[in-house]
């Protein structure tokens, strides 16, 4: 008698480029699927959100804007920020720490990703432009940097530059957002597998490994 094979599983991962909680929550998933290889396959495609659709191109100043959105005050937001640093590192990614750091708008960001899952090469990108963000404080709204994001992720330079200049896949990001909103989905990460079950924010290592064997063991 041999053992089963692996159950496969389609993951949707919806999230945004400038969301901390995200990293943490993909790598965090991809952590558990390996850790879970002998039990589940995992077929991932990310999808947009957009934190701050109305955020202008140029920015704002991250506490500030964390001040005005969350209320948060300067202790509350630092310790936030050292707890979100903490969780990335365990898990192998570098969030720098700079107090000059602003939040941008990601929806140039989120077309290069569409774009990207079209070539193959989805996920390599989002890793690229989190790096950019998180590790190393660039604009991910910058066309520049994100043509660089898409070289390191293995895609041609010259036909990201083309995506950019135009309104390439504006459309479909947008269908996208409003779908997952409508699906009720107003807070990212949000994981939803086999389109039934919801894993909302960024859970530990464990508990996602626990959650994909469980579902597994339910189909």
């Amino acid at each position: 008698m041999t053992d089963a094979a692996p159950k496969r599983l389609a993951i949707d991962f919806v999230s945004d480029v400038s969301c901390p909680w995200c990293v943490i929550g993909l790598r965090g998933l991809e952590a558990a699927l390996e850790r879970a290889q002998d039990a589940v396959v995992g077929d991932i495609h990310l999808h947009p959100f957009e934190l701050n659709p109305d955020m202008p191109r140029e920015g704002q100043d991250l506490r500030e804007h964390v001040a005005q959105k969350y209320g948060a005050t300067p202790e509350q937001s630092a310790a936030t920020r050292n707890a979100i640093r903490s969780q990335a590192a365990a898990l192998g990614f570098e969030m720098a720490s700079r107090p000059d750091a602003r939040i941008y708008n990601t929806f140039d960001a989120h077309r290069l990703l569409h774009w990207a899952q079209v070539k193959g090469r989805q996920r390599p990108l989002k890793h690229a432009l989190f790096e950019a963000y998180f590790t190393d404080g660039q604009n991910p709204g910058d066309h520049t940097v994100l043509i660089a994001a898409a070289k390191a992720a293995g895609l041609s330079e010259a036909e990201a530059k083309a995506v950019l200049e135009t309104d390439a896949y504006s459309e479909a990001v947008r269908q996208e957002e409003a779908f997952w909103r409508n699906q009720g989905i107003h807070a990212v990460p949000a994981i939803i597998i086999n389109g039934r079950y919801l894993i909302s924010g960024a859970q530990p290592v464990e508990r996602l490994e626990k959650a994909l064997r469980s579902i597994a063991s339910e189909i």
